[in-house]
């Protein structure tokens, strides 16, 4: 028979458990916070759907539209970075860099200047109008951070008092919305926004997985992001396609990635006397060169690229040469500094450089195709298990693991030749660098008025002995 006390302290801990509000208030805060992520992931993705579609419609309205976006797009790439450097700073580029930079902030003050529901909405609104004016832009990095926005609005509401872990969390949950990848939204939290993870994270991350997925299967439906498609490599000339895809794809990765931290380092040191005026004047010119593109390329290169990318997947042709333009059109887009993510058209770069290589080896389009994504999807991020995890369930192809398992990590060693830092983390040492410096100067003025106040009371209290001795 048990003790009588050892009865008396499992009662206590189960009532506690059970029964007490301050335990289960944060639990349902963070549960409704998992269900708003996923929610909000559907709606931004129809209306960045929406966008295009109109954008497309206006273009190819009538004889004369096709030209249209020399004036929309640059215009609209201005009103972008006006937008987003006066009214909701912090929310340019993909999202993925400030989220990873608030996961090294320890001050919360610090965490909500880069993670906060206004920049969240910003981020949302810029990311649809950007897609709206035909910029090579994708809405899932994006996500990233509106997610981890939405998970440190949560803390504040459950008054929890560590955030890392639900930055880490919320991020995840929106990639994984955004995609309806649930297991590439785990590798991701692991690899790319951890980099040292931390084994108490494992259930704030699955959890926020599971109920931001269910709410966005509940909306959208189960679904895979480009269809269903096989990627096995048997024949010698596939498995040259791998080594090529790999390692090619790795390199042209990080070149992207190389020339987009050095862009982006350079511009802002040039702006950085008026920084809203001279990123609108570069944002107008990274536009109208996008603009140029998409009207030689006959509009393909606008927007994500997904229809390019899913076209090539199941063995169509666009022709050998696209992604030579939707690299360059990503990377000018990019390199403006408006709000929007890779992920999308860095998938489409890959996938018709595959099929490019694809044709000269004369292999299968849509094996051709998903090599290329692994390869430089994992050139650009220089994640691995993130790469041919989110191919592996955004085409259903768990026959071809290995296959994408070998592209991916050729891309990854291909990579690291050229560039030490991986592009995420490059873009984030900008931000935790302004964040160091508005704590500091934070600090200064707090310990200023900590010492006007001490003369204060010091000049109170002579005034005060003063009177006391007369």
């Amino acid at each position: 028979m048990r003790p009588y006390y050892k009865n008396v302290k499992m009662f206590r801990r189960s009532r506690v458990m059970w029964g007490s509000w301050r335990i289960w208030q944060p639990r349902l805060v963070f549960w409704v916070g998992a269900v708003m992520i996923g929610v909000i992931s559907v709606l931004f993705a129809r209306a960045a759907d929406e966008a295009m579609d109109i954008f497309n419609h206006v273009r190819t309205a009538n004889a004369y539209t096709p030209y249209l976006p020399l004036i929309i797009t640059p215009l609209g790439f201005m009103l972008c970075s006006y937008l987003g450097n006066r009214w909701f700073p912090n929310s340019q580029g993909s999202g993925i860099p400030q989220a990873i930079a608030a996961r090294h902030l320890h001050h919360t003050e610090s965490q909500h200047r880069l993670l906060n529901l206004r920049i969240a909405a910003g981020k949302i609104l810029i990311t649809v109008l950007g897609l709206f004016c035909g910029a090579s832009i994708g809405r899932e990095g994006p996500t990233a951070q509106v997610g981890a926005s939405i998970m440190i609005q949560t803390a504040r509401w459950g008054k929890m008092i560590q955030t890392k872990g639900l930055i880490v969390a919320g991020s995840a949950a929106g990639i994984s919305a955004a995609f309806n990848t649930p297991l590439a939204g785990i590798v991701f939290a692991i690899e790319e926004m951890s980099r040292a993870y931390e084994s108490r994270a494992n259930g704030l991350v699955v959890s926020a997985i599971i109920l931001s997925g269910l709410a966005a299967i509940g909306l959208a439906g189960n679904y895979t992001y480009f269809g269903q498609a096989s990627a096995i490599a048997v024949a010698p000339q596939e498995w040259v396609a791998v080594f090529v895809c790999g390692i090619g794809g790795g390199l042209l990765g990080a070149l992207f990635s190389l020339y987009s931290l050095k862009a982006a380092r350079r511009l802002k040191r040039w702006a950085q006397p008026a920084p809203i005026k001279r990123m609108a004047l570069v944002a107008g010119g990274c536009g109208l060169a996008v603009a140029v593109i998409g009207v030689i390329s006959g509009g393909s290169t606008f927007g994500t690229g997904y229809e390019q990318a899913r076209t090539v997947i199941e063995g169509g042709d666009i022709g050998a040469f696209y992604f030579v333009g939707k690299l360059a059109a990503t990377f000018l887009s990019m390199a403006s500094g408006i709000p929007g993510g890779l992920f999308a058209p860095s998938l489409s770069v890959g996938a018709t450089l595959g099929s490019s290589i694809a044709h000269v080896l004369g292999i299968s389009i849509g094996l051709g195709a998903i090599l290329g994504m692994a390869g430089y999807f994992a050139g650009v991020v220089q994640s691995p298990m993130t790469a041919f995890v989110i191919i592996l369930e955004m085409t259903d192809n768990h026959d071809g693991i290995i296959t994408l398992m070998a592209t991916s990590m050729l891309g990854y060693i291909a990579s690291r030749l050229i560039l030490s830092e991986p592009l995420y983390h490059g873009l984030s040492r900008a931000y935790l660098a302004d964040a160091i410096k508005f704590q500091r100067a934070r600090s200064r003025e707090s310990a200023e008025e900590e010492r006007a106040n001490i003369d204060e009371m010091r000049v109170e209290t002579k005034r005060y002995n003063d009177k006391g001795a007369l």
